[in-house]
């Protein structure tokens, strides 16, 4: 195993557990103002102008998980904007129009859209405008995507976008049509390459197959971020209260991207606290369980209660696979070694993390 975890070493300081939580949420942002605009939403940052028939530097893109290739090319229209003095607006979709087009799995989920808006704002984006995604849209030319859809929000000078980007009926705007097309219109068009890692490019698709191997390491690596989901503490079986270690159940969305069943070195979050944790990830296979969307958290210097609050697990380190237990003493000495290894490398108490 890495003895360090992005960048940091183990075992983790208190300073460096609550920089990853700031960076994995997104937690370092400003405030911003909901517009309602056609198609969709605008979030414009407090204090600027709504970018609505300004020029503007624009960047476009699903930008399903934030990753390193989509950081990289909402930093580059960021520059622009800057050399130009121009807003830097960044559009998105939802849903994802992968979901719609082809048929991508609905449990394949790296963001949510309020998270994916947060990222976005964290980058430094003057306004993210999100578009509704349904067959109209669809089913709209690149051109009047051009013209009517981008044009009826900003006057674009230059579009971002990667070299595999393509928008509009049957995917015909791709980047050498985009650059033709807006060419006659006064806008450059910037096709990206795509960032890559380990000799491939980095993708959502790449990274939600390591999430499904358990390989959360390498797909935070890819992320630039810890991978989380978020959920709901309930009341769960209490076979880890019996046992001396009271856990957080969490129940998940069943469309968020889970990492495969096993037992994950964590981080929980409720609020502006964080704690080290070892959770279980699918149906426990000692006890029976009702449902597989639920997570197991065995909280690390926790004293309280947490029914009832939304909570977010950041996936740290793969500890192992999901197995059977022939007794429920040996089930309690393996928890108990997963969580010494949680509370050595990730800390022994909670953390501010209030950006």
């Amino acid at each position: 195993m890495s003895e360090e975890v992005l960048g940091r070493p183990l075992p983790l300081d208190a300073g460096a557990l609550a920089s990853l939580v700031r960076d994995g949420l997104f937690l370092r942002r400003g405030a911003y103002v909901r517009h309602d605009v056609r198609q969709g939403t605008a979030y414009v940052r407090h204090g600027a102008e709504c970018p609505a028939g300004r020029d503007a530097v624009v960047s476009i893109g699903a930008f399903d998980g934030l990753h390193a290739g989509h950081r990289a090319l909402i930093a580059a229209a960021r520059r622009e904007a800057d050399e130009k003095n121009l807003p830097c607006v960044v559009v998105t979709f939802d849903p994802d129009p992968d979901v719609l087009l082809a048929g991508e799995a609905p449990s394949s989920r790296l963001l949510s859209t309020a998270d994916r808006v947060h990222a976005i704002e964290s980058l430094g984006a003057d306004a993210v405008v999100v578009l509704r995604f349904d067959e109209g849209l669809a089913a709209t030319s690149y051109q009047d995507f051009v013209t009517r859809v981008l044009g009826g929000l900003v006057r674009p000078v230059s579009l971002h976008v990667g070299t595999n980007f393509s928008v509009g009926a049957g995917g015909r705007g791709d980047v050498r049509a985009l650059a033709a097309y807006c060419a006659g219109l006064g806008c450059a068009v910037h096709g990206h390459d795509l960032v890559t890692r380990g000799g491939s490019p980095v993708s959502s698709t790449r990274i939600r197959g390591l999430l499904h191997e358990g390989a959360v390491e390498d797909a935070a690596a890819l992320l630039g971020r810890l991978h989380f989901v978020r959920g709901s503490v309930e009341h769960g079986r209490g076979e880890g209260t019996a046992f001396g270690f009271p856990t957080a159940n969490v129940r998940t969305s069943r469309v968020d991207c889970m990492p495969k069943a096993g037992v994950y070195a964590c981080v929980v979050c409720d609020g502006g606290r964080a704690w080290p944790a070892a959770v279980n990830v699918g149906k426990p296979p000692t006890f029976s369980a009702p449902e597989d969307n639920f997570l197991e958290a065995n909280l690390v210097g926790f004293d309280g209660d947490l029914y009832g609050s939304e909570v977010s697990v950041l996936f740290a380190r793969w500890l192992r696979d999901s197995r059977p237990f022939d007794s429920t003493e040996e089930l309690e000495r393996v928890v108990l070694g997963n969580i010494d290894w949680v509370r050595t490398n990730l800390g022994s108490c909670g953390v501010g993390v209030d950006a």
